[in-house]
This record gives structure tokens, sequence and C-alpha cells, in this order.
């Protein structure tokens, strides 16, 4: 076995498991989190939110998120390098890559460009202003449709991190 290949398979697999537990903390913002925010005032739902923010960046979860974020890029360059061989090598090769992409496109690069600034936009504002209320209610529309894309994003990366682990445990 030669670099990368022995690097393929444990990579991929924290990849998975990276990708699995990102996609399930956006799952749980986009079933219940948010709708429970709903309910709140919007002073309050706010301020919760405004907490959340400030805490997910300090927690565990920022290691995942930035973590899958390195193993989708390396996993990528693995990719096309396993692209360049033969047949049997070359099988997991795409799925590599898309998985790769699917995390750095359609997770952190939609986070890094929708859901980023709205949080910063809420992190600016007064909880009881008229301002902050404006805000809170086209931070519940806007932050939740990109915070799908990222979860669906996010599943679809693990499941084809997945399958690049069964096509090459099959050849």
């Amino acid at each position: 076995m030669t670099f990368p290949d022995a690097l393929i398979t444990p990579l991929t697999i924290a990849a998975v498991l990276g990708g699995g537990i990102v996609a399930g903390v956006l799952l749980g913002f986009s079933s219940f989190i948010i709708r429970t925010l709903r309910e709140l005032t919007a002073a309050d739902g706010i301020r919760f939110m405004q907490s959340i923010n400030r805490t997910i960046v300090r927690s565990p979860f920022i290691l995942a998120f930035i973590g899958t974020t390195l193993l989708s890029g390396t996993l990528i360059v693995f990719g096309v390098v396993l692209s360049t061989r033969g047949a049997e090598q070359a099988a997991a090769a795409p799925w590599l890559i898309a998985g790769g992409a699917f995390y750095l496109l359609g997770t952190f690069l939609v986070t890094a460009l929708f859901n980023v600034p709205r949080n910063t936009a809420l992190d600016g504002v007064d909880p009881a202003s008229a301002a902050g209320h404006a805000v809170w209610r086209e931070y519940l529309g806007s932050w939740v449709r990109w915070n799908h894309v990222r979860t669906v994003a996010a599943c679809g990366a693990t499941i084809l991190f997945a399958v690049a682990l069964a096509v090459r445990a099959v050849v």
C-alpha cells in the first residue's frame, strides 16, 4: 500500500463520522431548535440565538465542522490521485471527489457565505429594539433556508463518503 492509499480509508471513515455529526446538528436546528425559537418572543429568540452563535464557535462541534472541511479537501485531492490509476483503484475516486465537493460547497461555503453573515448581523442588534425584531423576522426565514441547504449537503457528503468506503472494500 502506498501513500496516499494507506490514509484514504481512515480519513474517509473520519469524514463519514464528521459529516454525520455536522448533519445531525444542522438537522436539529432545522427540525426543532428554530421551531422552538419561533414560539418565543422576538427578544427572547434573539437572545437565545445570539447565545448559541457565541457558544457554538467554542464548542467541540466546531472541531467536527472544520475537521470535516479539511478532510473533504484532502479527500478530493486523494480522489484525483486515485482517478489517475487503474480502474480498480480509481473506482472510489468519483465518490471521494463528490463527497468532498458536497461538503465544501454545500456545507462549508454556504455556512461562510450565508449563515455566518446572518449570525453576525443578529449579534449586532439589541434584542428589545424594533430593528432587532426586523432582523429576527428576516433571520428566521433566510437563515433557515440556507440551513436546510447545508443540512442536505452534509447528509449527501456523508452518504457519498460511505459509498466510497464500500467501493474500496469491494474492490
